[in-house]
């Protein structure tokens, strides 16, 4: 049933997918009730996410659109798919409200931190799935191309199991829990390329891709901006939350340099 080429492909999807339990391992040198590790981990994760949607998910989609359309229709339907992204996350949000601060009792905001890490979960699968679908197809096409792609797959990988991992673990003090929800997330990369060899194979061309990838950096920027950067900075940590954020977006680009 499965050639030669499309086992090589899965396979390497698996590995890419994977890598991001090994960012889920830093829940083992965590102590629990840790505010300021929180609010770094958070930061980071922010940054983490800013980093993929602006320096590579964005530009890999106007670079998979120019393929299809003209320069300028590119840059429009890019942008295009970036907005429905934001429209998407923000939508769902609506259905998910916020718990505001209390200044009667002290209680602090964003009390359900369980949700800012499933809504984390969530938006790395979105990411992870196209991803993987991406993985699959070079890899089918070329071994040496593949091996690179999922190389740098899975250096990015390892980031984003912190993100998921610190506010599940954070939020319920379980670490079984924090490695379930970061698999979830990382299964999503051989998902897609599983999906890619049985199902959406005849329907992946450069415009699908490209729209997906930006339509998922507008889900990714929405949920740091509506709920991660909030949550690093509610704990009295500003000035960490924020380096920490900085410090997110600089090592993503640092994956592709090995």
């Amino acid at each position: 049933m499965f050639s030669e080429p499309s086992v090589r492909a899965l396979i390497l999807s698996a590995i890419a997918g994977s890598a991001t339990l090994v960012g889920a391992l830093v829940i083992f040198f965590a102590k629990t009730k840790n505010e300021r590790l929180l609010s770094v981990s958070l930061g980071f994760a922010a940054g983490i996410m800013l980093s993929v949607s602006f320096a590579d998910l964005f530009p890999t989609a106007q670079a998979l659109l120019s393929g299809a359309l003209s320069d300028k229709q590119a840059v429009l339907c890019s942008v295009g798919f970036l907005i429905l992204g934001l429209l998407t996350a923000s939508g769902i949000d609506v259905f998910v409200p916020h718990e505001a601060y209390d200044p009667e009792n002290g209680e602090m905001p964003h009390k359900n931190l369980f949700r800012v890490g499933i809504v984390s979960t969530a938006a790395i699968a979105l990411h992870n799935f196209p991803e993987g679908v991406a993985t699959f197809m070079a890899g089918y096409k070329d071994a040496a191309l593949g091996i690179s792609i999922a190389l740098a797959i899975s250096l990015h990988n390892i980031p984003e199991g912190i993100a998921v991992a610190m506010p599940v673990y954070y939020a319920t003090g379980s670490k079984k829990l924090a490695l379930k929800y970061t698999m979830l997330s990382g299964l999503a990369e051989p998902l897609g390329a599983l999906s890619a060899y049985l199902v959406l194979r005849p329907f992946i061309d450069d415009f699908v891709l490209g729209g997906v990838f930006a339509a998922v950096a507008g889900i990714m920027i929405y949920i740091v901006v509506e709920e991660l950067i909030p949550s690093s900075r509610q704990y009295g940590h500003d000035r960490e939350a924020l380096w920490s954020t900085f410090a997110g977006i600089c090592l993503m680009p640092l994956t592709h340099a090995v």
